[in-house]
């Protein structure tokens, strides 16, 4: 073994110290991001879809039917075929159940609660598509509430994401301009 072989190796791109003096926002997304709600969500639908007199869907199709919010979530595992009351009749048996198990499997991802007390001194929200309130009481359950000074529902604006009027406002107000801000997820 030669010296070259024992030494460590060490990516330069690496050894400069971040430059987040100008930080005045942090905005994370919730789920995909901070947390795998991922289970919780599939059981609920299919719960929800037993409900309605409808056969199950395969896990993989309904995870490509989240993350738009549930109202999109609920008439797309419904199928075209679904009429106005009857995606309402399943939305509302839909929230009802995921509100009662919205923390039976969810978890933050590894590593999340430790880079968010690293992150502590910046100020930070959560703007997601989840209603705000089941938002807020996932945070809470798992730990991470203590770490947002805000946090933004898909019904605390009139439009949902990828629409910027959330981002919008929460750089309004945290005082912020887009330069100055982080979106992470």
């Amino acid at each position: 073994m030669t010296s070259g072989e024992t030494q460590p190796y060490y990516n330069i791109r690496f050894m400069a110290a971040p430059k987040f003096s100008s930080v005045r926002a942090m905005i994370f997304d919730l789920d995909g991001t901070l947390i795998d709600s991922q289970r919780d969500l599939i059981l609920s639908v299919n719960a929800m879809l037993r409900e309605m007199g409808r056969e199950e869907l395969h896990e993989d199709t309904i995870s490509g039917y989240i993350g738009h919010g549930a109202p999109q979530l609920v008439r797309r595992a419904l199928g075209g075929n679904a009429g106005d009351q009857e995606c309402e009749r399943a939305l509302q048996f839909f929230l009802s159940h995921y509100n009662e198990h919205k923390l039976d499997n969810t978890r933050a991802y590894p590593g999340v609660p430790e880079a968010l007390e690293h992150l502590s001194a910046y100020p930070m929200a959560v703007l997601t598509n989840k209603p705000v309130r089941v938002s807020v009481r996932i945070l809470e359950g798992l730990g991470l509430a203590k770490y947002f000074r805000a946090v933004y529902g898909g019904n605390s604006f009139e439009t949902k994401k990828p629409d910027p009027l959330g981002a919008n406002t929460i750089l309004r107000e945290f005082a912020a301009s887009p330069n100055e801000a982080i979106l992470i997820g």
